[in-house]
């Protein structure tokens, strides 16, 4: 054999080791939204996209890394705006989107919400490794809580209907998984324990019902066993 053969022998062997090494990682994690998606008033852990790892790793290593790129008051347009100065160097193994409610509370048009969650979306699922593996959370009620009740719960409801509606299409439209939240949020008109101190936020009590509620779409997703 001669000494190129042997090398690019060797080549070969190490390409496929280190393969093998990348494959028997866990996966990345990708999590775009607001407050609801970076957990406000509790604490960074009981966030969902925190929550949903925690779960889908019980009994493996599943998802290595969660990066949430979200804020508390953030409309469509602020997430917009701060992806476009990320240069995003690899893509993500998983991606969710969850925005909107400040759109509404903040009495911007509602056609402005369909542009740029379209733009959001798009964006979503160009950061992902697998289109599969993205997914959208409906927008929360938070009509019910004593916050929203103080201001006008029944327009706050047709309003939020309204939002889910065009993210619902619009993930319909590009075949993503979509994960309706928003009954569940509405649970905390008679249960106040969903709620955090603020009386506005969803606690951790809430919050595991939401991944309770999507886990085992992502799991047949992620193609894991349970």
């Amino acid at each position: 054999m001669s000494y190129f053969k042997f090398f690019f022998y060797i080549l070969i062997i190490v390409s496929c080791v280190d393969d093998r090494q990348i494959t028997q990682n866990g996966y990345n994690y990708l999590a775009l939204g607001d407050s609801y998606t970076i957990g406000e008033s509790v604490d960074y852990v009981n966030s969902y996209p925190i929550k949903l790892q925690n779960q889908l790793n019980i009994n493996d290593r599943i998802i290595d890394s969660v990066r949430i790129i979200a804020k508390t008051g953030w409309t469509t347009t602020r997430l917009i705006d701060t992806l476009s100065k990320i240069d995003f160097k690899n893509k993500y193994d998983m991606v969710s989107l969850l925005i909107g409610v400040n759109n509404q509370f903040r009495g911007i048009d509602i056609s402005e919400y369909k542009y740029e969650f379209e733009n959001l979306l798009i964006r979503s699922i160009d950061y992902s490794n697998h289109k599969r593996n993205v997914f959208v959370m409906s927008i929360p009620d938070y009509g019910v809580t004593p916050f929203g009740k103080k201001r006008n719960q029944e327009k706050i409801y047709k309003e939020i209907n309204l939002y889910n509606n065009i993210n619902r299409e619009i993930s319909k439209k590009y075949n993503v998984m979509y994960f309706d939240i928003t009954g569940i949020s509405r649970l905390a008109e008679f249960d106040t324990t969903l709620l955090t101190h603020d009386n506005l936020h969803p606690s951790n009590k809430m919050y595991n019902l939401w991944v309770q509620n999507i886990k085992k779409q992502i799991m047949d997703s992620l193609k894991i066993s349970y």
